[in-house]
């Protein structure tokens, strides 16, 4: 039989089976999620297999539990004549159905073993989310460095915050320091003090105890000169995309939002269809702290998204702008590094000449590029959507013909 969508639920049919029912809207997700056709037809044999299994156990879909996920796994995997490759497939297809399941109640949600330390994370976390609406990469991190906390001060037991002293956030954060950099550091620092900050409003810690947690060597009047690519190097990032393929031309746009508006990656990943605003020429853009900004659309980044969108696009119900290209085909997960990937390939087709292999340097290179035009720097601070005028002052580091008209003359120096 060719393989086809078709062939691979007209498969679930002929066998049937209890849980045939179940698993042709398990085929069909694949479909919708654009598997190819060949790994459908695959994945559902396996599927079938565990299907089989199940029945012969007299197991409902309902009724499985974890341990009859492991001692199914364990049977298969004393089968010597099959090879890895067919091992990670059918493990593959066993993850995809039953996250499948559970997305729908079908069957329980996976077993967790939480410990004291996870609910007091989680409540941190809801709060985060509620009140102050912070990014959920944030979210994320501070919950993750509030648990990694807590297990270190508390272990597997019950969490006591009236026990915590002022000695032990400088202990964990001295710990800590042992093996990350100074820059990750200040993360695992800003997630202590917000959420001892949290637990003193909520009358559980002494109050001032979020100022015991000490602070990260940095010197604020020297920050560091942006690493930003050349222009011509940008460039030659940017034509090195396949305009004939579908990913050279998502890659050619992405690029170009880097390069012409200086976005983040972050702000490329949140943008939706709906973001563009073909009349107007503009763009919205959702940075950080949940701020809006719209952002002039330039005729080249246009003609950029608009030929992905006509003619790379994989047909697909997500709304966000830029979607994978493997299945599951959907948005670029926020927090993932899709863009840096993207970057890192360009920078390496193009053999470019960068500072590091990171996006953030198109963004410095946009200021760089309109400080040597003559903008100001409150103009280059409106492009780029900071804050603080501090932040866009970094900018005068990299102007050497103005620092140099600045420099005083070096005594017994030449005249």
């Amino acid at each position: 039989m060719e393989h086809s969508y078709e062939s691979a639920a007209a498969l679930v049919r002929a066998i049937g089976g209890a849980t045939a029912e179940h698993l042709l809207s398990f085929v069909s997700s694949l479909a919708t999620q654009q598997y190819s056709v060949s790994y459908v037809c695959l994945l559902a044999q396996h599927a079938l297999a565990f299907g089989h299994w199940c029945e012969g156990n007299r197991i409902s879909f309902h009724d499985l539990k974890d341990e009859d996920i492991v001692r199914y796994q364990r049977l298969r995997s004393r089968r010597r004549s099959r090879c890895f490759e067919t091992r990670r497939r059918e493990l593959h297809a066993l993850e995809l159905l039953m996250r499948f399941l559970r997305d729908r109640g079908v069957c329980h949600v996976a077993q967790t073993h939480a410990i004291a330390a996870d609910e007091v994370a989680e409540g941190f976390a809801q709060s985060l989310k509620r009140d102050q609406g912070l990014a959920v990469v944030t979210v994320e991190s501070y919950a993750r460095w509030t648990r990694k906390f807590l297990v270190w001060r508390f272990g597997q037991g019950a969490v006591c915050l009236r026990d915590v002293r002022v000695t032990d956030a400088g202990a964990f954060v001295k710990s800590e320091a042992k093996r990350i950099a100074p820059a990750a550091l200040k993360n695992v620092v800003n997630a202590l003090r917000s959420f001892l900050r949290y637990a003193q409003v909520r009358g559980e810690v002494s109050a001032g105890l979020a100022a015991s947690v000490p602070s990260v060597a940095g010197w604020a009047c020297t920050p560091p000169v942006p690493r930003a690519i050349s222009a011509e190097h940008a460039q030659r990032a940017v034509d090195s995309c396949d305009r004939r393929s579908a990913v050279g031309r998502r890659d050619r746009a992405v690029l170009l939002l880097l390069a012409r508006l200086g976005l983040r990656a972050c702000e490329i990943v949140r943008l939706t269809l709906d973001d563009v605003d073909w009349d107007c020429a503009q763009l919205r853009v959702r940075g950080k702290g949940g701020r809006q900004s719209l952002l002039p659309l330039p005729v080249d980044v246009g003609e950029a998204i608009a030929a992905y969108l006509q003619h790379g696009r994989p047909a697909s119900p997500d709304r966000h702008l830029f979607l994978r290209s493997l299945a599951p085909i959907r948005g670029l997960m926020e927090g993932s590094d899709g863009i840096g990937t993207i970057v890192r390939h360009a920078l390496h087709r193009a053999n470019a000449d960068a500072p590091h292999r990171g996006s953030h340097q198109f963004r410095h290179a946009l200021a760089v590029r309109m400080l040597q035009l003559g903008a100001s720097f409150p103009e280059i601070g409106q492009v780029l959507r900071h804050r603080s005028p501090q932040s866009t002052s970094v900018y005068a580091k990299v102007d050497v013909s103005a620092l140099r008209k600045l420099a005083m003359a070096w005594p017994g120096g030449a005249r």
